[in-house]
This record gives structure tokens, sequence and C-alpha cells, in this order.
């Protein structure tokens, strides 16, 4: 794309409104390429009154991205403010809805109804953007809403304009089915070609497809990533996610369906909404990965990053992705090199340092490289604004790992008075900080293998090479045990705590060896590295690990979560071990709802991170059904 901006009418008239798409297709170009100012300024200097359509809605656009990675309140509410600008602006220019006459008519003739693909074909090319543009602006409000809402009304509220957005999305989305099956159904089309890549009409433009395409894509994700409690209430209302549908959805937009590169939708040919459709499929693929297995295609997910960093060699957000998919193939080292040029390519948002800087302490610590860590936590915690508690207590944890107790101390003081509440509810990752946090300071200012613990809970075990979990990790594992008084013959110490540090060291323990035993399914392995242990070593040591937690489980005292990890890795390791049947009782017994650690009188409410071991639970089990790799 040319460097330069296209000439944009200095007069505007609503029937002209996609005269401007060049401009706008420019702005993300820009943005793309690390140079948001640039982007926001050219959408600011073109529409000064936020009047225009493309321009409205996507100054709002992107002020809502800018919100969501400040975190800040100012740049929350200022996005909100013109998203709601830019929502009115699309309402607008909408095809206006028909009268009461013609609405009753429209329950007795079908093609006189407004909400089917019949009222969508009635509409001009203006119109029908507009109504993609206002699914859009309420779309990106309701995130931004959710995030800024303090209590349970303002996201309820949200979460109805959800609603309406996906019932706008499922109207468009019916109307490009309509017209594509008349196009296909007139035109002859290769039988090759024809199972590869889907006819559509040529008369529909690719900006428009590309927004419908990430609208349902979206919508088919996240409902299908519900808990199975929720989702059930929202069927009710007629909704339904279909996984695997919404991601060919994402994929359709880059022309990625068929799996052959030459069927690639060329830059030059590509919808407005194309790179939005590749980050969400990156996101889908390479982090939204830790906590489900169906549709995980990492390869896919490797040529969408390498096909955009070729086209945006300086992004961020496929630098980002460059990073995630090098962690995720248990390659820390090159994904600490992705995320440095990450932050080095852009200075104009700072709170795009802040994401490198998060991922960089996650793979530090995939590289069991503690004191690294550390210093990324100190960052965020002097900077970022996201999540204050968690990157606290990030710092205290690699600081009491280090053995640096009155500094870990000094930052454990502040955790809980730093957490957040969205619409109303602790932040999971938060509580769970604050609770260890006030454990150190109950203990004397002693905490059992904090920073290896918080690794766990951000993957950073999971894709680690195996010769750090085998070099450095599982030392300072059986360092632990023995500090403990620990030996194969039992215990000398029952102390306070005692048997939370001594189960917190065999779930470590057991986590460590079985990624010993079945890297993750994803890991680019060193094909000349030996192991000193053969696998079935390795998982029959694993097993003994998870199993003294069992045995222990109703000793502890507050890390009761321990015991429902611990079955859920074991029955990772049963179902990589081929029994599938035992693996599946594990699982079962995580979602049974059982106090399985305790007598009726031990732990009462949720354990630490319980909802997000249910959704890794309930994945793992459709995993089981369908044969795949844990």
């Amino acid at each position: 794309m040319n460097r330069l901006p296209p000439p944009v009418s200095p007069t505007y008239t609503p029937d002209k409104a996609l005269d401007d798409l060049p401009g706008i297709h420019w702005a993300l170009y820009e943005f793309l390429h690390s140079r948001m100012l640039e982007s926001e300024e050219y959408c600011d200097r073109m529409d000064p009154n936020k009047e225009r359509l493309c321009f409205a809605t996507g100054y709002g656009v992107i002020q809502g991205i800018k919100g969501l990675m400040s975190f800040e309140d100012k740049d929350l509410l200022n996005a909100i403010h013109h998203m709601k600008r830019g929502i009115t602006v699309a309402a607008a220019h909408r095809k206006p809805p028909p009268s009461l006459a013609g609405r009753l008519a429209g329950y007795i003739v079908p093609g006189l109804s407004y909400s089917g693909p019949e009222w969508v074909a009635q509409m001009t090319d203006v119109e029908k953007h507009a109504e993609l543009m206002y699914a859009e602006g309420l779309y990106y409000k309701s995130l931004v809403g959710i995030v800024y809402s303090g209590d349970w009304l303002s996201f309820i509220k949200e979460m109805l304009n959800m609603r309406t957005t996906m019932s706008i999305y499922r109207q468009l989305g019916r109307y490009l089915e309509v017209a594509d099956a008349a196009y296909a159904a007139s035109h002859y089309q290769d039988s090759e070609e024809s199972l590869n890549v889907p006819l559509e009409d040529p008369s529909i433009d690719r900006h428009f497809r590309s927004g419908v395409y990430i609208g349902l894509g979206l919508s088919h994700l996240a409902l299908s990533l519900m808990p199975s409690r929720l989702l059930t209430f929202v069927e009710l209302f007629g909704y339904r996610g279909d996984r695997m549908e919404g991601l060919r959805m994402l994929e359709r937009a880059g022309g990625w369906t068929s799996g052959d590169d030459r069927d690639i939708i060329p830059q030059e040919d590509e919808g407005l909404r194309r790179p939005m459709c590749d980050m969400m499929l990156l996101i889908f693929h390479l982090v939204l990965s830790a906590y489900t297995f169906e549709g995980i295609d990492v390869n896919m997910a490797r040529r969408v990053v390498e096909w955009n960093l070729e086209r945006y060699p300086n992004s961020v957000f496929f630098l980002f992705g460059a990073g995630r998919l090098a962690l995720v193939r248990s390659q820390p080292e090159r994904a600490l090199e992705h995320y440095a040029r990450a932050a080095q390519c852009q200075s104009q948002y700072r709170s795009m340092h802040h994401i490198s800087w998060w991922e960089s302490a996650i793979a530090s610590f995939a590289l069991w490289d503690v004191n690294a860590s550390k210093e990324w936590w100190s960052r965020l915690r002097a900077e970022a604004t996201w999540s204050k508690a968690t990157y606290t207590y990030g710092e205290a944890a690699c600081l009491a790992s280090l053995g640096e107790h009155d500094a870990a101390a000094d930052l454990m003081e502040k955790v809980t008075g730093l957490r957040q509440r969205i619409a109303g509810k602790s932040i999971p990752i938060e509580k769970f900080a604050a609770r260890k946090a006030r454990k150190y300071l109950a203990q004397g200012n002693q905490l059992m293998l904090s920073a290896m613990e918080l690794a766990y809970v951000f993957s950073a075990i999971a894709h680690a090479p195996q010769r750090i979990v085998l070099e450095k990790m599982i030392p300072d594992v059986q360092k632990a045990l023995e500090e403990l008084g620990l030996t194969e013959a039992g215990s000398k110490s029952t102390c306070e705590g005692y048997w939370d540090n001594v189960c917190l060291a065999r779930f470590l323990e057991g986590v460590c060896w079985r990624y010993v035993a079945y890297p993750d399914p994803d890991a680019d392995l060193d094909e000349n590295g030996s192991l000193p242990v053969t696998i079935d070593d390795a998982g029959r040591r694993a097993e003994r690990a998870f199993k003294a937690v069992f045995e222990h489980g109703p000793k502890i005292e507050l890390d009761h979560y321990l015991v429902y990890y611990a079955h859920f890795e074991y029955g990772r390791l049963l179902a990589r071990s081929g029994k599938m049947d035992e693996a599946r009782t594990h699982f079962d017994l995580v979602l049974s709802g059982k106090a399985v650690e305790v007598s009726s009188a031990g732990r009462k409410g949720k354990y630490s991170l319980e909802n997000a071991l249910h959704v890794r639970t309930y994945a793992a089990l459709d995993a089981l059904k369908q044969d795949r790799l844990l």
C-alpha cells in the first residue's frame, strides 16, 4: 500500500460515505505498521467533527483498542465516548425501519420482513456498511464497557448490547449465504476448486465480507468458550456457538480455509478487516490454547504469522504473535527476541511495551530465569495499570524464591489493596495472588516454591524446553523436598502449613516429570537431544508425585486447589499414556463438585482458580472424545 494517504473529499454526503473506505484502510495499514499516532491523527484530521461513517466508527475502534491496552479510566471513558459517537453516526446511515404497516406485512409475507436476508438485499451499499459498522460499534463498546463497568447492572446492559450485535451479524451472515448460494447455483466451477474455495458473489465487496466474517467468527467462538451452565442460559435465546464454523469464518477473510497457500488472498485484494481476522486467529490458536484443545491448530497460526510479518515486519501485533508461537513451541529464547523487537518497533503507545514485558516475564519463567522474570514484573509494577496486584505479587514471588524475603514482604503487604473488580466481581488471578500474599506474611515471610507455582499458573512449565525442566526446575523441586525433610520413607515435620508445602512441592514435581515424559504436543523438540530418563521412568515419577498429593490432600489447610489440579494433570498424564478411561475418571472427579481433598469440616466455598480449571477440564474431556493429544 502507498505510504502516502489517499485523497479524501473535503465535502461529505451520506450517499458517498463509502468513498472514505480507502482512507480508513490506509489508517489501518499505518496502525498495523506500528505508526499508531499517525493513524489516529489522520482519522482525526480527516473527520474533525466525527460525522463521516468510516472515519467516525474507525476512530472509535482505535480509541477502544487504546483503552483496552492501557486500562486507564480516562482512556476507557474516552473510548466509550468516541464509540458512542461512531454508533450514532452509523445509526443515522442505516436503512430506516419500515412503518408499522410494513412490519405487520413482514409477518405475513417473508419477503417483506426486515429481520432477514431479504431486508439486507434491499439496502444500498452504504446502508449495508452502516448496518455492519453499527454492529461493530456496539460490539467494541460493549467490550470496553464490560471492562469499565463497576457493577452487575452495567455488565448486564453491555451483554444486552452484545445480543443486539449478534442478531445483526446473524442477519448479515444469512444475507451472504443466500447471495453466495444463488451465485454458485448460476455459475460453473471446477469440481476440484469447489472443494477448496467456496464460490462467493463478487458483487459483494471484500470490506463488507471481512466485517461480517469477523463478527460471526467472534460470536461463534465466544459462545463456544462459555461455561456450560451459562451457555445453557444463552441457548434459551436461540444463540448457539459452533467453534469450527467460527474459525472457518475468520479463515475465509484471508483465504486460509483450504490449507493451500495459493488460495491466500493477496494484500491488494483483502478486505478492510482481514488483518483483524488474522489477529483473532492468532489469539485463539496461541493464547486460548492454554484453556482449550478443540480447533487449536498451531501450524495454521504459523502460516498466519509468517504471511503477515512479511507484509508488516514492524507490526507490534504480529511480532507478539511470533513470540507467542515460539513460546507455544517451547522456544522461549526465540520468544524473548520477538518480544524485544515488539517493544523496540514503536514508542507511541507505551502500553504496547507492557504486553511485551508481561510475555517476557512468562518466557523467562519458561527458561527458569527467575531473576530476569523478577525484573519484568518490577517494570510492570512500576508502570502498567492492567493488574497491579498481579505484577506486585509476581515480583514478590520471584524475590521470595531468590531469598530476598524482606523486599518480598514489603510487596506482599501491598497486594491485597491493589486488587480491582470488573462488573463488581474479583479477578481470579488477583484473588489467587492476594491469598498467596497473605499466606506468605502469615507464615513469617515464607512461601514454598512461589515462583514455580506462578510459572505453572501461567503455563510456563508447559512451554519450557525439556532440558530446562530436567536441569533447572526439577533440581529446585528436589531441593524443596529435602528442606521439608521429605524422603521416600515419609516426613519428619508436622508444623502449621507443612502439608500445604508438601502437596505443592509434590504437585510441581509431578507436573515437571509429566512434561519430561510427554512434552506439549506443539513443542518443537531437539531431535538430537537425549534424555537421561526413559518416558516410562519419567511417567512413573510423575504418577508417584500426583498420588502423594492425593494421599496428603486431606491435611491441606489453605491451598485446596492443589488436589483438584493434581487430578486434572494426572488425568492428562493417563491420557497421554493411553489410559483413556482412567483419565476420564479423574476429569469427571474434578467436575463432580465433590470436596475431594477434605472432610465435610474442611474447605468451604470455591478453591483458587476453580473456574479456569473447569474450563480446561471440559476441554480435556472433549479432546478425549476426539482422540486429540492433551
